[in-house]
């Protein structure tokens, strides 16, 4: 596949950033459709500026190009978000940039969705991409109907939908965790149970590539999730190992630290420590995708990278 050409999205976000190398460096030339001008990220072809709820210069944007790698999007951690605008950004903006691929052709439409778009942000039993989808809040509804419409286009697509993702530069809830596994006292969280998939960005770029790769049609969506899940104390053992400690984790019984979190107004991040979003890549993986390494692995090394 070397040589072609890949126009990419949200090039300048933490997952778009990573993506722009990793393509880059498996011979793929990256033109970056940026929203403005900005420096042209390094490792790019080159860039096009112009907004997809506007799509006036795509025709220019993507002459020439053989796929499309959209991760552009608002983020489901911006909370308090109207519904109307996930719609514009996330499912209206994405038909958009569809159709204008479909006229001009491109070979492939590869679109970053969401677990979300799958499950809510847990789940009872194991989560696979033949289930049907039954998002819970506004940010995967919209990342769903993203995907119809992408179905309605007529054009060779697929969407990936990634779990929790961890890597250099992430923010949100695994930022948060890394900070706590960098505190320097034992933490309360050995009796967690629940298990949760992740994946890491390197891993993630790896989908896409393999995504982009395929020979035949692929018009579906594909979850894309490490294939060792692992709960709160694994975690958080793998995180203090990449930083060359002890796991360091106490016993203590979930429900009080319920009760410390819904007295300090955090039950949202309790719900987040105690329930299971387990999920498994079948498709991906008959595709040929594999992770770059295990999650225990890739945690360690996420550790040892992140500054502090």
């Amino acid at each position: 596949m070397s040589g072609q050409l890949v126009a990419l999205t949200g090039a300048t976000g933490f997952i778009g950033r990573h993506l722009l190398q990793a393509l880059s460096a498996r011979g793929y030339r990256v033109r970056v459709l940026l929203r403005r001008p900005v420096a042209v990220p390094e490792g790019a072809s080159g860039a096009v500026v112009g907004d997809l709820s506007r799509p006036m210069n795509m025709a220019a944007a993507l002459a020439g190009v053989d796929a499309i790698v959209h991760s552009a999007g608002l983020a489901h951690a911006m909370s308090g978000t109207p519904e109307d605008d996930y719609r514009a950004s996330n499912t209206e903006a994405t038909r958009n940039l569809a159709e204008c691929a479909a006229r001009a052709r491109v070979r492939r439409f590869v679109f970053l969705s969401s677990i979300r778009a799958q499950t809510g942000p847990d789940a009872a039993g194991i989560v696979r991409e033949t289930d049907p989808a039954e998002p819970t809040d506004a940010y995967g509804r919209s990342k769903l109907a993203a995907e119809e419409a992408l179905a309605e286009v007529g054009l060779d697509w697929v969407a990936l939908r990634p779990v929790l993702v961890y890597g250099a530069g992430v923010k949100g809830n695994m930022a948060a965790l890394l900070r706590l596994a960098r505190a320097p006292y034992p933490l309360p969280l050995g009796r967690f149970v629940a298990r949760r998939s992740l994946v890491s960005v390197d891993s993630l770029a790896g989908a896409v590539a393999t995504a982009l790769a395929a020979p035949a049609p692929i018009g579906r969506a594909l979850v894309v999730a490490e294939p060792d899940p692992l709960n709160l104390p694994e975690m958080v053992g793998a995180l203090r190992q990449g930083l060359g400690r002890r796991a360091g984790l106490v016993a203590v019984p979930p429900g009080l630290i319920g009760l410390a979190c819904r007295l300090a107004g955090r039950e949202e991040a309790y719900a987040r420590l105690s329930t299971s979003l387990v999920a498994e890549a079948d498709g991906l993986a008959a595709l040929g995708w594999h992770p770059e390494r295990t999650t225990r692995d890739g945690l360690a090394a996420f550790a040892r990278m992140e500054p502090a």
